[in-house]
Parts: structure tokens; C-alpha cells; sequence
């Protein structure tokens, strides 16, 4: 797996949650640098590194971004930040929201999180990346 990202870092994200999936196309629009590759949660991928780091996809409901060259992984608001930190203006300013403690971004997070399915919808399965984006999508 390392040898596949080598420079770069992995989004995963649920792939049926339409408040996802569009946040992966923002991400892939202004990744101009080609920093990041993506995978479902529900992918091979996406539970091999949630085995490896033992992260219970039951439990935790969120975006996750695995770095690695740090072999770390961060969740909810972090996560989030850390992807935005490194996209262009404006959306890289979002990284003021680091002064804010986690336990009150996460707040927020997890109340979106919770929300999500009512309020954006959900697929009845994984998005197809179009052939132009595919490798980008790991599985």
C-alpha cells in the first residue's frame, strides 16, 4: 500500500453518503497538486487500513485521512482541516478552525455526521469514479 501513495495521502470516506461523495469531487477540483488519492470505507482498502489502526467503523462516523509517511491516521474536524491546509486559497484559510478545541469542531462534525443521510440522502452503493477519475480511487 505505501508503495502506491508514496507521496501521497489517502481520503476515505463513506462512499454511500451523498454529502461525501461531494466532498471528495471539492477536494479532487482544487487538488491541484495531485496530493491525494481516495477509497470508500467500505472498499478492501479502506478496511485494511481501519484493521491495521483498529479504528471501529461502527463506532466512529467519519472522513478519515491516512499519512503515511507519519503512518498516522486523523478523523472528523482533523481530518477535514488537514485536507483543507493543503488545497489552495480560499479553502485552505478553513485551517484557522485549528484554534478551535476538538472537542467542540467534533461537536459540530459528528452533528453533521449524524444528520447527513437526512439531510443530503444516501446511494444504495459506492460511487463509480468516471474513467478520468479513477486513478484517483483506490478499492
Amino acid at each position: 500500500m505505501e508503495n502506491i501513495l508514496k507521496d501521497k495521502q489517502l481520503i476515505l470516506f463513506d462512499g454511500v453518503c451523498n454529502l461525501c461523495n461531494s466532498s471528495v469531487l471539492y477536494v479532487i477540483k482544487r487538488d491541484k497538486e495531485n496530493k491525494f488519492l481516495f477509497a470508500p470505507l467500505q472498499s478492501n482498502v479502506g478496511k485494511s487500513i481501519t484493521d491495521q489502526f483498529k479504528i471501529d467503523t461502527n463506532k466512529i462516523d467519519s472522513i478519515l485521512l491516512y499519512n503515511p509517511v507519519k503512518e498516522k491516521v486523523y478523523s472528523k474536524s482533523t481530518a477535514a482541516l488537514h485536507v483543507a491546509k493543503q488545497l489552495n486559497l480560499p479553502t485552505s484559510l478553513m485551517t484557522v478552525f485549528f484554534i478551535v478545541p476538538p472537542f467542540i469542531r467534533n461537536w459540530v462534525y459528528d452533528y453533521v455526521a449524524k444528520n447527513r443521510y437526512k439531510w443530503y440522502g444516501k446511494k444504495e452503493a459506492c460511487m463509480i469514479p468516471t474513467p478520468e477519475l479513477k486513478a484517483k480511487f483506490l478499492m
